[in-house]
């Protein structure tokens, strides 16, 4: 990134809070009556050029007034952001709201703070579980061809799955399929006994094997979908940000990647392997339908150990220096909640 000199970052701050503050791109005039230099329009307008050239700011369209690029939102995080420490009133509030307790409550609490302080979207990442071990397999007929799956993990999570067989079973079947697996599997976690089934079965009698292999491919399915998620709120709050609500298109593609999951995952695992706060602007996050939006993560630990991220998303247009801190707050606040500390 170039360097600036003093009057240069003076100005492309002041462009900056203004437009972050008003939404209106800022004409020279604007910006040589509130940056606190004596210069002239004209010199003003000769700074702007320079910026616009490095790709710091852009005109939006005739407007005579300039607006911050993705590049001028950089530098001015990096360089140039006050960062204002929290209130006591709001420092109450998230302490208030992020209390020790039932994991799945306090991170869902931690998400709508986060998208309430902020009016944008919060997300949490859930710790990642353990690798899931088989405790107990059951088979439960429920017509011809459908079969309840019946799946308990040593932690003591139960999931269920409805088997769509090619052909009937009896009850002694079921129960024989159960003790085999049972007695073969307990105790074991799913990528082992995937990796051993396929040839313990070849030397079974076949029509049994199509049974066995449909509950460790639905059962592999179902504790795949409690290892690692994360938890959005607030993001209709989006609608009624201007920057975005006026691109529809860019919106429902936001949205999708929201149902999706697996693209926001990886950048918030992104965060997970840094240190403190982290700031992705516009196309900085690899994911295009972000690309009008800036996403403020950090990760947050249990015990000692990192094991998940919290974020904002929003506009790129957002109050960082509002936003950094709230999102710094609310990981220390997890930390010791999920650890067991009073704060």
């Amino acid at each position: 990134m170039t360097s600036l000199d003093q009057r240069s970052q003076i100005l492309l701050k002041t462009l900056v809070e203004h437009y972050i503050a008003d939404g209106q791109p800022v004409g020279s005039r604007a910006l040589s009556r509130h940056s606190g230099l004596k210069l002239s329009p004209a010199t003003v307008r000769n700074v702007m050029s320079d910026l616009e050239e490095l790709g710091y700011i852009t005109s939006p369209h005739t407007s005579a007034g300039r607006i911050p690029t993705s590049l001028g939102y950089r530098f001015f995080v990096d360089s140039l952001l006050t960062v204002q420490p929290l209130g006591v009133g709001q420092m109450q509030e998230i302490k208030g709201h992020i209390q020790p307790g039932e994991p799945q409550r306090v991170i869902s609490a931690a998400s709508q703070l986060l998208s309430g302080l902020t009016h944008f979207a919060g997300v949490v990442v859930s710790p990642k579980q353990d690798v899931t071990k088989i405790r107990q397999i059951e088979f439960v007929s429920l017509s011809e061809k459908r079969v309840l799956l019946i799946l308990v993990t040593t932690a003591g999570d139960v999931q269920n799955r409805i088997l769509f067989t090619k052909r009937a079973y009896s009850a002694s079947e079921l129960v024989s399929a159960a003790n085999y697996l049972n007695q073969h599997f307990a105790g074991l976690a799913f990528p082992e006994i995937r990796n051993r089934i396929q040839d313990e079965l070849k030397q079974l009698r076949t029509d049994m094997t199509e049974l066995m292999s449909a509950a460790v491919e639905a059962s592999s399915e179902a504790l795949e979908e409690t290892q690692s998620t994360y938890v959005i709120s607030g993001e209709t709050n989006l609608l009624d940000a201007e920057d975005l609500s006026s691109n529809m298109a860019r919106l429902r593609e936001l949205f999708k990647l929201f149902e999706q999951k697996t693209g926001l995952m990886q950048l918030l695992d992104i965060s997970n392997r840094a240190q403190g706060v982290q700031i992705f602007i516009g196309g900085e996050s690899g994911l295009s339908p972000l690309d009008d939006c800036s996403v403020v993560t950090a990760p947050y630990e249990v015990d000692g150990h990192l094991v998940g991220s919290i974020g904002v998303i929003g506009p790129t247009r957002m109050a960082y220096e509002r936003v950094i801190p709230i999102v710094d707050v609310t990981a220390r606040l997890l930390t010791s909640a999920l650890s067991g500390q009073n704060t």
